[in-house]
């Protein structure tokens, strides 16, 4: 089994059908299989092995795309985190996997200098590296076998994204990519007539297999761009009659402000949001204003995406839908005991999508899991029809006073006042309360915010120990490049 074969049975189905854009240029399915087996090759003559680690620390680009198949053409594993990181924060993934290849943009070789001296990577591939690109696919020739692997291998290994400040490898095996993709194309009803827009990082399980993997395998074309750009992204639907639009919430808010917008993206014929929970109103207000739902799955890093999903035929707002295929959901309480239908607590899952472990960390595979169910850190609840909802995350409750609340739902019923763009409830120490309920807004333009209307608001929605004591307003909440708010940063600039 080899994940890889993905993009080799698509280009024998459909060789000349375009399936990626970059910019002005385009590649067809034969192209783009043809140029990783160059790469695959060129790995193999540079003395790769199967279950080598090969790192991609770059922007998208079609280039990333064939440099990351090739890796898996080559039965290598594909190491891939942010080009955004800091040297610091690359010395230590560096460390943690020892990539043998490494495919980095330039304005990161003064970076590697330090971690070279340490022998890793061996070779890095870069426009101003020991190689360029052009002239490492050149040293591979044409029609290289893809090396078979067992389905439990690793094929990928995705760092998290850091909002704990700790970044794990989770190793992602060709089952655990094979299985979760396939959710998507079933449950997206993905055709080869597809466009999909990918301005998400690469390096994030989102784009990497819920819009890339899920893609190739359908047979659909993916319009790329390095990072989102409001009126870019705009032109490029319209251009290249873009029929799946992914995003996170930050940007479907922005979208919402653009005039004739309808007219715009007229023809998108699917929308979905992940990465951060989406507020109902903004799903209410994207539907009337677009006429379409904004679809939201639940998965994790550790999930290769999809747990669960919000159906096409009983779409439920807030919720974030039923299990998908072979994957098993449970609420649990602390100590690990299946709760019931309705009642509050970690969010467990179990199937074929489920990574194994953490690279080189035992410890943190071990407290991840209880047998064979792994423990997502998530607080949820299950309704009677099966549709679970995230209730927040363990590790953002706020015990104010000896009580538990729950973030999400303070956010919720504040994203319905009009002159909220953005907010986060977040619990600061205090003396008296242990934590202190603080609400960090970004105002619509021109709007102000008055902590005693919000105050008032809230106290004919919420218990008095729920409301936060405290509204602080900024431009804009810290965030990581996947689009989630970093709760820990908001804490660290008000602490």
């Amino acid at each position: 089994m080899n994940v890889a074969h993905n993009l080799e049975n698509t280009a024998f189905h459909f060789p000349k059908k375009v399936a990626v854009i970059e910019g002005d240029r385009k590649f067809s399915y034969a192209e783009f299989d043809r140029d990783a087996d160059r790469i695959a090759s060129a790995m193999a003559g540079a003395g790769v092995q199967p279950g080598d680690y090969i790192a991609l620390c770059a922007p998208n680009s079609y280039q990333w795309l064939a440099f990351y198949f090739g890796v898996l053409k080559a039965g290598a594993v594909a190491v891939t985190f942010s080009h955004l990181m800091m040297q610091d924060e690359l010395l230590k993934v560096l460390e943690d996997c020892k990539p043998k290849i490494m495919l980095v943009a330039d304005e990161k070789l003064d970076d590697l200098k330090k971690c070279r001296i340490q022998g890793y990577p061996e070779l890095v591939v870069s426009d101003s590296g020991d190689i360029s690109y052009a002239r490492f696919i050149e040293k591979g020739t044409l029609g290289f076998r893809t090396v078979q692997r067992h389905r439990h291998d690793t094929a990928a290994i995705l760092y998290t994204g850091g909002t704990t400040g700790t970044s794990k490898g989770a190793m992602l095996s060709h089952e655990n990519l094979q299985s979760a993709l396939f959710n998507v194309v079933h449950n997206e009803r993905s055709t080869e007539q597809d466009q999909a827009l990918c301005f998400l990082p690469l390096n994030h399980v989102f784009a990497q297999v819920h819009i890339m993997h899920s893609t190739v395998f359908s047979g659909g074309g993916l319009v790329t761009q390095s990072s989102f750009d409001l009126e870019r992204a705009l032109e490029a639907i319209d251009r290249h009659k873009v029929t799946k639009f992914y995003a996170v919430p930050t940007v479907y808010i922005r979208l919402l402000e653009v005039p004739s917008l309808r007219e715009k993206i007229r023809s998108i014929r699917y929308c979905f949001s992940a990465a951060a929970s989406m507020a109902t109103e903004v799903v209410r207000e994207w539907k009337t204003q677009i006429g379409l739902n904004i679809h939201e799955a639940y998965g994790l890093t550790e999930s290769a995406s999809m747990v669960t999903y919000n159906h096409y035929y009983r779409h439920v707002i807030g919720s974030v839908g039923t299990p998908a295929n072979l994957v098993e959901v449970e609420i649990r309480d602390f100590e690990g005991n299946v709760l019931q239908q309705g009642e509050t607590g970690e969010i467990c899952i179990c199937g074929p999508n489920i990574t194994k472990k953490y690279l080189n960390n035992p410890e943190e595979t071990k407290s991840a899991f209880w047998g064979e169910w792994f423990r997502t850190g998530d607080i949820g609840v299950i309704d009677e029809d099966g549709y679970l909802y995230i209730v927040d995350r363990l590790k953002d409750m706020i015990i104010t006073g000896g009580e538990n609340v729950y973030s999400r739902e303070i956010e919720e019923i504040l994203y319905r006042r009009p002159e909220i763009m953005e907010c986060a409830v977040v619990g600061f120490p205090d003396r008296e309360y242990g934590e202190r309920v603080t609400a960090v807004i970004v105002p619509q333009k021109d709007q102000q915010i008055e902590p005693a209307v919000l105050k008032t608001y809230l106290k004919s929605r919420l218990a008095a120990f729920k409301i936060p004591k405290e509204y602080i307003t900024v431009e804009e909440l810290p965030k990581n490049n996947a689009g989630k708010v970093l709760k820990r940063e908001i804490k660290k600039l008000y602490i």
